[in-house]
């Protein structure tokens, strides 16, 4: 009876060590606790401002470019992993390297549904970043325009689009999250159908 208390002691004893451990881990990476993966945090947190645009010249970054992306939480939006990112894609896509209108999470190596898109449609022409983003609603005609892509270098073609479509979208200021719907008309709507297609595997390239 003492060896079986004893043994049943020590157990307990395992236990308590392993579930010490377990809420240390935890304690010391929230952030992968909210969500993030160790690789998506090795992106983010990664030492520079301007990260690796992925291109189809490389055929582990075609793996990427192809593949579908799934949606931040809540808390990962809230988190400071997300502000780090939204700022390393504006500063991806505005730095003289790249010099683009729009960038989407795969062709930084992220698989979630985030774009950042210069809206020529507002004052000052900023570029914003918008997560968790799909497209609802088109209206009118497809017109025919010029594409290029910063995943397919050297080249050019031309890309029948909507030029009237809703988006919807989640939008954070940091402290809480709130899903917002947006109409979107001319050129920038042209650009958030061609990151959006990222998204989803598609590359402009199987528009033409």
């Amino acid at each position: 009876m003492i060896g079986f208390f004893r043994t049943l002691e020590f157990n307990m004893k395992k236990t308590s060590i392993l579930i010490a451990a377990l809420l240390c881990a935890c304690t010391n990476n929230p952030a992968q606790m909210e969500g993030w993966t160790e690789r998506e945090l090795s992106l983010v947190n990664a030492e520079g401002g301007i990260m690796r645009v992925l291109t189809i010249d490389n055929e582990a970054d075609t793996e990427v470019l192809r593949d579908t992306c799934t949606d931040f939480t809540a808390e990962m939006l809230l988190s400071g992993e997300y502000h780090r990112l939204a700022e390393k894609m504006v500063a991806t896509v505005t730095s003289p390297e790249q010099d683009g209108v729009g960038i989407a999470g795969p062709q930084v190596g992220l698989k979630r549904r985030v774009v950042a898109v210069q809206r020529f449609d507002k004052e000052g022409e900023p570029f914003e970043v918008y997560p968790n983003i799909r497209i609802t609603a088109v209206r009118g005609e497809k017109q025919e325009g010029p594409e290029g892509c910063l995943s397919v270098p050297n080249r050019r073609g031309n890309v029948l689009r909507w030029r009237d479509i809703d988006i919807r979208y989640t939008k954070t200021d940091g402290t809480e999250t709130k899903d917002t719907t947006e109409s979107i008309t001319g050129f920038t709507a042209v650009i958030f159908q061609h990151e959006c297609d990222h998204l989803d595997g598609v590359l402009y390239i199987d528009r033409l």
